[in-house]
């Protein structure tokens, strides 16, 4: 079988560690500010979000493209 390009890994591993750079992010501003945020919006909404994305570029940095 042929070969996958090495682009291919280097972009998946590197939109990987950029999904949990954003993740991290969403997650420490609404905790930081979640006394802030209960008024206007649903702060649960926002942190569940910053999780999901933590996992999801997680589960992209370990995978291995076959």
């Amino acid at each position: 079988m042929a070969e996958e390009p090495v682009g291919l890994k280097v972009s998946e591993k590197f939109f990987g560690l950029l999904i949990i750079l954003v993740g991290a992010i969403i997650f420490y501003v609404t905790y930081t500010n979640i006394e802030n945020l209960r008024a206007r919006a649903h702060p649960v909404i926002f942190i569940a979000v910053g999780v999901a994305l933590i996992a999801l570029g997680i589960l992209m940095v370990l995978a291995r493209a076959e």
